[in-house]
């Protein structure tokens, strides 16, 4: 299972991926303790609201158009068939960097399809969004070349990103919902030493080039939810949806599911405007009043 990254990343290598030493560099050494599994016995999540999910948009506020970014990866096909099936009346856009694999996803067969690849012109981004009212960014650099991770991070989690924000804010984007990673502040809360963010940042830097692109977000004057999901697992969701602020939450996993109808419900959530959430599941968590009502 994948831990903490977009979801293509994860599903490239992380999730078999193991560590030798949190100083040495990855490309030197066999991995020993992987990123799920490090996630999942660390420091325990602060539960401050846990919630379930259930469709409830704000009609006077339902944008006619959603694109999901990286619609072929693991948690955006997922993101993807939730918001078509539970939301018909809006037209989902998928954004895919490959025509060919999400003509073998059968995704065509279902929604219309724009190639969209946040390392390309800005020009050829604002033509992916065009006519689009709220992106939904699931993407995640692939670490296929060891010795290129650094540079592939920074050209997809962070500069990428930033690239497709000024391209939504400039076409009229009006609402743009980015999935990220908890412990991607991890530096400036004391958790640099963490073994989720060590073997995390040991991919290329993911984590602080993530916190890049989620402070250019922040800043952009769109409406914005940044969703920190823990360790993603392909399973199917496992106990109550636990929802932090952020920089609260230090482990744990989470089912792909459960994060695309977060992501998703972000984009019509009134409570989740402005607001970066972190999100894990756990079985014995209660259900306190939550954070973001909307999605209960």
């Amino acid at each position: 299972g994948a831990v903490l990254m977009a979801d293509r990343m994860a599903a490239a290598s992380v999730g078999s991926g193991k560590i030798a030493s949190h100083n040495r560099a990855i490309s030197k050494a066999p991995f020993q303790l992987s990123r799920r599994r490090a996630m999942s016995s660390i420091a325990p999540v602060v539960f401050l609201s846990s919630v379930k999910l259930k469709a409830r948009a704000d009609p006077s506020k339902t944008p006619g158009k959603i694109l999901v970014a990286g619609a072929t990866g693991n948690t955006g096909k997922r993101t993807l068939d939730y918001l078509k099936a539970k939301y018909p009346n809006v037209e989902i856009i998928a954004g895919v960097r490959s025509l060919e694999k999400a003509e073998k996803l059968g995704i065509n067969d279902v929604v219309e399809v724009r190639k969209l690849d946040v390392t390309s012109s800005d020009d050829d981004l604002k033509e992916a969004l065009k006519d689009i009212d709220a992106v939904v960014c699931v993407t995640g650099f692939v670490p296929n070349n060891p010795f290129q991770m650094k540079k592939a991070a920074h050209q997809v989690d962070n500069e990428g990103t930033k690239k497709l924000v000024d391209a939504a804010k400039s076409v009229g984007v009006s609402k743009f919902v980015l999935v990220s990673s908890i412990l991607t502040n991890g530096r400036a809360i004391g958790q640099q030493d963490n073994p989720g963010f060590v073997i995390t940042n040991a991919f290329g830097g993911a984590l602080d080039e993530k916190l890049e692109a989620e402070k250019y977000l922040r800043s952009s004057g769109m409406d914005f939810t940044i969703v920190r999901p823990g360790g993603l697992k392909n399973t199917p969701p496992a106990g109550n949806l636990v929802v932090t602020e952020e920089d609260k939450t230090f482990g744990g996993e989470i089912s792909r599911d459960t994060v695309a109808k977060v992501l998703a419900e972000s984009v019509f959530a009134p409570k989740a405007s402005n607001e970066v959430i972190e999100i894990v599941e756990d079985e014995t968590a209660s259900s306190p009043l939550s954070l973001f009502p909307t999605l209960q």
